[in-house]
């Protein structure tokens, strides 16, 4: 039916309650430096310190503060090999610098810059810092005001860029942040045109690189994945700074090692539920539930919240393969009373395997309400049981129009298929364990009907990327319908891909005006969404059923 989206003893993270200029909060992570090194920094190599390390780049950072290219190319290169989190007061005081440079006349300094300051989130007309204040008018004004002096009179890029590969490169980043703004559509048709004319004429090392920045854009790519590549290409260039590659060696050192052993732990618990023999037909598919999180909660505090994240996108799963295979409609309709009830002795009449994976549900979903209070002060068991009530009766949904042969409307087949994902459920678990209360002004919605973009942007990528066939279940003994088909019955001969891509532009863009323009949300839940997003488009599948990126990013993080 739909794609799946998916104790342990690792301490909670630290977050600081940071205030800006208007007077707005924002929930950010800032991991303070290994004191007491546990297992895995003690694995590091003996002549690597990684708090020597940190302080050996925090000094070249304030040692090089005149050159302002410079300093904002460091800053994309913090960022670029997901260190950025040791040095946030380093970029904070860069951000002054970037706002200098936004109005350059110099094509990669003022792209790079605007990129930078749109993902911290400030106003690039003003002087001065200001933070999450501008709207959607402002930003598509600065857009205009930032890109019109590299374009000629109609709008159009002039060809005296063409040949200034950084440049290009930094363009082609900053068009996919798009929020609407009909110049980063021709930012992005211009530079990629002239990039990909260029690659055959450019020394190897950056050839590959703009090859590879092309296939994987920055900002809709997996950060991990490409902080890997970038290092090589930055290894390959004589000048730059060796502090920063060896400290982004010992943070992929680290976090190899925490993952392998949050993969055990998972592994564990697994084996201990003895659902998968319980439900014969269920998947057994642990690597797979664990990238989920692995890939949308990065940083090594968050580690407890992978593993109970993983937990909960297991169950989604399980749940979903009853649905399709293994019960009948009346037990179905049983199961979500059930569920709706929230009490085991609601399940007393249930099959015996529905009565395990209720129990499993149950105590998964109450052992992280007690785990959001004890570290939060919040205790949103309502919520969730209305969340895992809101997937089943949607899953129900599927089941009756499957079962009576009804073909529904494209409108309602994709507002149903957006809950069945999974993921409305796993994040609304996930931003509770990091401490958001959506009882708040701002989020009010997570419990009402309309589903926020925070959520529903990523959760629609992933139904539509799904359905368009990059996750074909080929062993899948239930049938059910599609987007693509649906539009195909409507549109006879109509583009279904190609109108399934539009759909999954227009969600990026909305989720970039969410990101970077309302910010509803902290700051760490935009990540969150944004990495859901960048997974769900990495993970596809090739002409032969395979999946290159995933099998090379979990090389890379696991094995």
């Amino acid at each position: 039916m739909a794609p799946h989206v998916f104790s342990s003893a690792i301490e909670p993270p630290l977050l600081r309650l940071a205030g800006d200029a208007g007077g707005h909060h924002r929930l950010s992570f800032r991991p303070c430096l290994v004191t007491s090194p546990g297992r895995e920094s003690q694995a590091l190599s003996d002549d690597f310190d990684l708090q020597e390390g940190v302080k050996s780049v925090k000094a070249m950072l304030h040692q090089n503060q005149k050159d302002k290219r410079e300093v904002v190319t460091n800053i994309d290169h913090l960022k670029r090999l997901c260190i950025d989190h040791y040095f946030q007061d380093e970029i904070d005081e860069a951000m002054n610098t970037c706002l200098d440079l936004v109005h350059s006349d110099d094509l990669l300094d003022a792209t790079l810059s605007f990129r930078l300051v749109r993902e911290a989130g400030y106003d690039v007309s003003a002087g001065r810092y200001t933070y999450h204040t501008f709207t959607l008018v402002k930003a598509l004004a600065n857009t205009n005001e930032v890109l019109r002096q590299f374009a000629d009179v109609n709008g159009d890029y002039r060809l005296d860029h063409s040949k200034d590969t950084k440049g290009l490169l930094s363009l082609q980043d900053i068009s996919n942040l798009n929020m609407g703004e009909e110049s980063l559509y021709k930012a992005r048709e211009f530079s990629r045109k002239h990039l990909t004319s260029a690659i055959e004429h450019l020394e190897p090392n950056l050839g590959r690189y703009v090859r590879q920045s092309l296939d994987h854009p920055y900002h809709v790519s997996l950060m991990q994945y490409k902080a890997r590549h970038h290092l090589s290409y930055m290894q390959s260039l004589s000048s730059t700074n060796t502090g920063m590659q060896e400290l982004a060696v010992a943070e992929f050192q680290l976090n190899k090692l925490l993952n392998q052993r949050e993969m055990q732990e998972i592994k564990r618990w697994w084996m201990g539920l003895g659902l998968a023999q319980e439900i014969p037909a269920t998947r057994d598919q642990l690597l797979k539930w664990y990238m989920f999180p692995l890939t949308i909660v990065e940083g090594q505090a968050f580690s407890r919240y992978r593993i109970e994240t993983t937990k909960i996108i297991s169950l989604v799963s399980i749940v979903d393969d009853i649905f399709d295979v293994v019960a009948t409609q009346e037990e179905l309709s049983r199961f979500t009373e059930a569920i709706k009830m929230w009490d085991l002795a609601a399940a007393d009449s249930l099959p015996s395997y529905m009565r395990s994976c209720y129990s499993a549900l149950y105590t998964i979903t109450n052992d992280i309400a007690d785990l959001v209070e004890r570290e939060h002060g919040l205790y949103p068991m309502d919520q969730l049981k209305k969340a895992w009530a809101t997937l089943l009766d949607a899953f129900l949904v599927e089941s009756k129009w499957l079962s009576a042969n009804q073909v529904p409307s494209l409108d309602d087949y994709l507002s149903n298929g957006v809950i069945t994902t999974g993921a409305p459920l796993a994040l609304l678990h996930l931003f509770f364990m990091v401490g958001h209360d959506p009882t708040t002004a701002g989020s009010a919605n997570l419990i009402s009907g309309h589903i926020p973009a925070i959520i529903s942007c990523p959760s629609k990528i992933l139904r539509l990327w799904d359905d368009m066939g990059s996750a074909k279940h080929a062993l899948k003994e239930g049938l059910d319908g599609s987007y693509k088909n649906l539009y195909l019955k409507e549109n006879p001969g109509g583009d279904a891909e190609g109108h399934m891509l539009g759909l999954i532009k227009s969600e990026w863009e909305e989720l970039n005006r969410e990101c970077f323009s309302r910010r509803s949300y902290p700051s760490i839940l935009n990540q969150f969404s944004l990495n859901f997003a960048r997974m769900v488009t990495q993970f596809g599948y090739d002409d032969e059923q395979k999946r290159p990126i995933v099998e090379d990013y979990v090389k890379t993080l696991l094995f």
